[in-house]
């Protein structure tokens, strides 16, 4: 068990983890533009506009993109190098920032209770059967900042893709079974670098199964004439407790913690006439941790569905758009990755939860496939109602440093 000490954040860290969660919250709005999940016009039936409008629901890990592109930041230089320290939003910091921040989230991972487990790994696979070779000074960091041990191996030795698909596995619990198939494994790449987050939470105020029922969700009252085509049953579970919480003029908010408070879930509820889209263009890291990082105490009555959802995401033009377009191509500068010329070929993220009565279980793998070129007293609770009858926002984050470690929304679909 490591000393506390060690996960202490300085002052600077901790600017570090605001910078991160300011990526998580342009990464979830540039993924639900990219894929149409959310428009100013809210929940859209299909028939009315594009397919792709009407909203989805998904789950992403912002930290997962942290760690993976964070180790290979490592080998890159100039304007690449540039790039994706200012999309990470670690532009002052540089990519010696970026390791700082991962490690000391790799030593809370440490810390986990009877009810809560945080697991970060990180991988790195490199392919001999090209001749390249990892610079020593990239496998150093790697192994000091990433506690990532390089594989070596031949791809095109018919293994690589089911032991690469087995680590995620392995280190998912089994919740991400695949992130490569016959179609995306490229057995003449250089390398694939890795990232794997696994989290299970039980509540520390758990819901009741014979509490949950059978209830409508979709829309708001206002809107059930126009498109009720879009309204659907969905177990809706329900308790009456103490709970942080918090309003404003665009959501609610509250915050479910798991165990012994070190993780938490903190669902934004749109208000009625609202809409996710609303909510999205509010949130900052400052916004973050201003108004849903610190809540009053109020007697909740909530109603949150029980759920399931999955991505499947090709980052390669998302990430280009947020502002490092220069690693996707020919141009890209990582010449203290190996002793080549290297670009990332192929980026992508897998990403699946769980939310039941007794808690939360969620999973991320994030692969790059290198390629050559070719304060106060505070009032007496009051009582308010939380009812997630339409589509919400859903943050899970480490209360100890308010970083966000998973991100996503559930609208029915």
């Amino acid at each position: 068990m490591p000393n506390p000490e060690d996960y202490q954040l300085t002052r600077s860290e901790l600017e570090m983890v605001e910078q991160s969660n300011n990526f998580a919250f342009n990464f979830f709005r540039e993924v639900t533009a990219e894929y149409g999940i959310v428009s100013p016009r809210g929940c859209i039936p299909p028939g009315d506009y594009d397919e792709k409008v009407a909203m989805g629901n998904n789950i992403l890990s912002p930290i997962s993109i942290i760690y993976a592109l964070g180790m290979l930041n490592n080998g890159a230089t100039g304007e690449t190098q540039q790039q994706i320290n200012k999309v990470l939003g670690f532009a002052d910091t540089g990519a010696e920032g970026i390791n700082t921040f991962c490690k000391k989230m790799l030593v809370k991972a440490l810390y986990n209770d009877q009810d809560t487990k945080l697991n970060i790994a990180n991988n790195i696979y490199f392919n001999t059967n090209t001749g390249y070779e990892l610079n020593p000074t990239f496998l150093q960091l790697a192994k000091e900042y990433y506690e990532a041990e390089p594989e070596l191996r031949d791809f095109n030795d018919g293994k690589t893709m089911d032991v690469i698909n087995q680590w995620c596995s392995d280190h998912t619990e089994k919740m991400i079974e695949k992130v490569l198939d016959e179609n995306s494994f490229n057995p003449s790449a250089v390398s694939y670098l890795l990232n794997a987050i696994y989290f299970k939470g039980n509540w520390r105020l758990q819901f009741e199964e014979t509490d949950t029922q059978e209830e409508t969700f979709g829309l708001s009252e206002t809107e059930v004439g126009q498109y009720s085509e879009l309204l659907k049953k969905v177990p809706m579970m329900h308790q009456n407790n103490l709970l942080r919480y918090t309003e404003n003029d665009v959501c609610q908010a509250v915050k479910l913690p798991y165990g012994n408070g070190s993780f938490a879930m903190t669902v934004l509820l749109p208000l009625e006439g609202k809409r996710i889209y609303d909510v999205l263009q509010t949130l900052t890291a400052k916004s973050w941790t201003q108004q849903y990082c610190w809540m009053g105490d109020a007697i909740v009555d909530l109603k949150l569905p029980r759920f399931e959802a999955d991505t499947d995401l090709n980052l390669n033009g998302i990430m280009s758009r947020l502002g490092m377009p220069k690693a996707f191509t020919d141009a890209a500068e990582f010449p203290n990755f190996c002793n080549m010329d290297t670009y990332i070929g192929m980026m992508k993220q897998k990403a699946k939860i769980k939310v039941n009565e007794t808690g939360t279980e969620a999973a991320a793998v994030t692969i790059i496939g290198v390629d050559a070129e070719s304060a106060g007293l505070e009032p007496e609770p009051r009582q308010v109602n939380f009812h997630a009858t339409r589509p919400f926002i859903y943050v899970i984050s480490d209360e100890m440093t308010d970083a966000i470690l998973f991100i996503g929304q559930y609208t029915g679909r």
